[in-house]
């Protein structure tokens, strides 16, 4: 699976250890881990503490749902050549796509041609580890950069293992962090192997970079759910003797492959499928109750009888991230702009022109609200 790479949110694999690391995934032979990105910093003033902060932390990076996330590869050709990946590499992360879109998920993917048009853009650099950012981290990458990459040189291009690699980095992209630094695995590392390990080839890692993608703990305010899980698509398999605790895996853990069980009901739970029961009209000059909880999110269709500049605003003490959509001939939805107020002291807005005639989707996620209840949204 995706998490016996590297990914830049990425990883590599280990050495002397490291082949026992990653033995499991293939075959005994050493594997490249995923070496996560480092994201800039989000800072919030003093105001922002306590559960409003934690909120903001684990949804920040998360896509509104019903997001279309376009794709590009790098063309075999130009400045960007050495980037570029054979359809056998392309046609791997097709097949993760899919793997994820088969869940019945609220996001969507479609591949482009032009990466200016493209969210993810992928590369496959030699050399480069396996890697991604983080949710809506990849908005803040230019137009020419990746914001995931995939190393050839680590068996990828066929088999299971590499569909499961790219599924691992697709997973950083649509806000999965790693599981193995979940901090209720309750996981104590060996951490002198661990970094001998991870030094060697294939993934040559500084002791920092270690730290920051294995021995480090997620806070857990940015921990899904409760409980560990150790067959996510976003753990590493482990050799003997770089665990210490929980006992029974002083011998190593392997993760099965595949999305797990618990990695569709965390995806479910941001990304539930969408139908068009979950989109209300909003008529214009009324007002609309996010009466949600934070991570929910609520989907309004604006049908603007005369065209003129409109304003789109959230009231009331809260965080939200709201994004305008225009929907098109054949209902597909092109992005227009968005705005997130999240840890500022104010409300989302939003002002542009529209057309009558036209429908206008508006997505609004809810990060964090004082009051259940008191957030509302109104459009004039």
């Amino acid at each position: 699976m995706a998490t016996r790479r590297k990914s830049k949110s990425r990883a590599t694999t280990a050495a002397p250890a490291a082949a026992a690391i990653a033995s499991s995934a293939s075959g005994g032979a050493s594997r490249a881990y995923c070496s996560l990105r480092e994201p800039t910093t989000r800072a919030f003033g003093p105001s922002v503490s306590g559960e409003r902060l934690g909120l903001l932390v684990m949804n920040a990076d998360k896509w509104v749902n019903g997001t279309l996330l376009r794709y590009a590869f790098f063309p075999n050709s130009g400045s960007t050549k050495a980037w570029a990946g054979d359809e056998a590499l392309k046609a791997q992360v097709r097949k993760a796509i899919k793997q994820w879109t088969a869940l019945g998920i609220g996001l969507r993917f479609e591949e482009v041609q032009d990466r200016a048009q493209a969210q993810i853009r992928i590369g496959f650099l030699a050399g480069d580890g396996h890697w991604s950012y983080v949710g809506r981290q990849i908005l803040q990458q230019g137009v020419d950069d990746r914001t995931l990459n995939l190393d050839p040189t680590d068996g990828i291009s066929s088999g299971q293992y590499g569909v499961d690699v790219a599924s691992h980095e697709l997973g950083h992209t649509i806000g999965f962090p790693h599981e193995h630094q979940n901090p209720k695995a309750g996981i104590v590392w060996n951490e002198e192997a661990v970094y001998a390990a991870l030094a060697a080839p294939p993934n040559n890692w500084s002791r920092a970079t270690t730290f920051h993608n294995i021995i480090r703990k997620i806070p857990p305010d940015q921990v899904q759910g409760s409980t560990w899980d150790p067959n996510s698509v976003m753990h590493y398999p482990f050799g003997p003797g770089l665990i210490q605790e929980p006992a029974q895996y002083r011998n190593g853990i392997s993760p099965p492959g595949g999305i797990s069980a618990r990695d569709v009901e965390w995806i479910k739970t941001f990304y539930p499928s969408l139908t068009k029961k979950d989109e209300a009209e909003l008529p214009l000059l009324e007002t609309a109750r996010l009466s949600i909880a934070p991570g929910q999110q609520k989907n309004f269709l604006l049908k603007p009888k005369v065209t003129r500049n409109y304003q789109i605003q959230t009231f009331g003490t809260s965080d939200t991230v709201m994004v305008l959509y225009v929907r098109e001939s054949g209902g597909s939805e092109r992005y227009l702009t968005a705005d997130d107020d999240g840890g500022q002291d104010r409300n989302a807005s939003i002002a542009l022109r529209l057309q009558a005639g036209s429908t206008y989707v508006l997505r609004i996620r809810l990060y964090y609200a004082r009051d259940a209840g008191e957030t509302a949204v109104m459009w004039w």
